[in-house]
């Protein structure tokens, strides 16, 4: 087991302090955070413990995770890597058209040809 812990379903009001003093009998914290809205500040409801080693780690899950604080059962358990994300696409949304190749026509303006070839970006605003 690692010693980076993740911590769920805490009450929106504990802080970093909080968890680093609520962990702090199972051994020595070396961090704390709960993690916060980036616009609103508020707390997510989650949070990130790391204890000074692995032992001191499965001392804290067995003894915090299902246990109340602020009235919620805590979730607590070996914290695990992100998995990476697909990039993004720049731009404004959207996404560009497909290929179109099934016959049919949009009824939307642009695209579709009546060879069924084609197609492309949808774009248009179908004489609205």
């Amino acid at each position: 087991m690692g010693n980076k812990l993740y911590v769920g379903n805490l009450p929106y009001t504990v802080r970093d302090d909080d968890l680093s003093q609520s962990f702090g009998e199972f051994g020595t914290v070396t961090s704390a955070k709960v993690m916060m809205e980036r616009d609103t500040g508020r707390s997510k409801g989650f949070g990130f413990v790391e204890m000074a080693d692995d032992a001191q780690a499965q001392a804290a899950v067995n003894g915090m995770n299902g246990q109340a604080l602020g009235g919620r059962n805590l979730v607590v358990n070996e914290a695990r890597p992100m998995e990476p994300r697909p990039p993004r696409s720049g731009g404004f949304g959207g996404g560009g058209g497909g290929g179109g190749n099934d016959g049919f026509r949009s009824p939307y303006g642009g695209g579709g040809r009546r060879d069924g070839g084609g197609g492309g970006g949808g774009g248009g605003r179908g004489g609205y």
